[in-house]
């Protein structure tokens, strides 16, 4: 690896040479390991799983995926996905806004419950939602006084599924905007603009990649979530269970096919959240310093206007 060069010598003899260099059987030694620790446990565990879905041939497969209970998880888990991300996308470009735009007190208690799900189990944090909501927690007696199920039910899985997921946008779109300042938005705000028109013009242009990035992390988790989501479902087939969860009912049953087939839909939707996600990556550095001149130019069209 060439880089930094040192000088050896007096007089008029310089010599220069790489100051820091492996050796090329080193290099490829490096690359061999690391290729190897990916085929290992990356490549080989998503082979093995397509081919026990797909051991007993395409029929079994289709019967399982075309299977009742396995159409009720995937709606399942597309219902706790569709509700927990938006609501992820909401809190989380408002949490970030306020957060690398203003100081006040309590900024740093609020990162730290923002950050709360990525440091408490998942397992643990079901349990937490069973023993405020469920039939013998603090709420408990008042919800069934009025009917109202949460635990063993769909809105158990949405709260588990939000509450885990809820930090990834947030976190997300917090750097993307510590990292592009707030200049542009004050010159918007110096020039005339209100403060929708330089969120909307300005500061959500320069942060989409972020959120498009943010989001598609929050749905793979949402998607993938298992272990709160197992504490609050019940395990009710045809009612409770999610993808992961009816891929664990049908593995204990020793329906090995059809688990794997089933597996196999994650899988493929966590290579299709990679390629997304590189992409969106991609877009998000080429549009890094798209807009230099947006807030001079909001500005401009707020003082000709107030000026007509």
């Amino acid at each position: 690896m060439s880089g930094v060069t040192s000088s050896w010598g007096g007089g008029h003899s310089r010599v220069e040479r790489p100051a820091l260099e492996e050796h090329r059987a080193l290099r490829w030694l490096l690359i061999a390991l690391a290729m190897g620790f990916l085929g290992l446990f990356l490549l080989l565990p998503l082979g093995v799983v397509f081919a026990t879905a797909l051991r007993e041939g395409l029929g079994a497969y289709a019967a399982a995926i075309s299977d009742p209970e396995t159409f009720s998880a995937i709606r399942l888990t597309l219902t706790a996905a569709g509700i927990a991300v938006p609501l992820n996308l909401v809190f989380g470009v408002a949490a970030a806004w306020l957060l690398s735009k203003y100081e006040f007190p309590g900024r740093s208690l609020l990162i730290t419950l923002i950050d709360l799900p990525f440091s408490v189990s998942p397992v643990v944090a079901g349990l937490i939602f069973v023993l405020l909501v469920g039939a013998r927690g603090w709420f408990g007696p008042w919800l069934q006084e009025h009917d109202i199920k949460i635990i063993f039910a769909v809105p158990g899985i949405v709260i588990a599924t939000t509450f885990i997921t809820f930090p990834l946008v947030a976190r997300e779109v917090l750097s993307v905007m510590q990292a592009q300042g707030s200049d542009e938005e004050e010159a918007a705000l110096t020039l005339g603009a209100s403060g929708w028109q330089i969120f909307r013009r300005i500061t959500l242009p320069k942060i989409k990649w972020g959120v498009l990035y943010g989001v598609i992390l929050c749905n793979a988790r949402a998607m993938g979530e298992f272990g709160a989501v197992s504490v609050v479902s019940g395990h009710i087939r045809g009612e409770t269970t999610t993808i992961p969860l009816h891929v664990e009912i049908l593995y204990g049953e020793y329906h090995f096919a059809a688990a794997f087939a089933v597996a196999s839909l994650l899988a493929l939707i966590a290579l299709f959240t990679l390629v997304l996600k590189h992409w969106v990556a991609w877009q998000g550095r080429r549009h890094l310093d798209s807009r230099p001149a947006a807030a001079v130019e909001l500005g401009a069209r707020q003082i000709g206007g107030a000026a007509t």
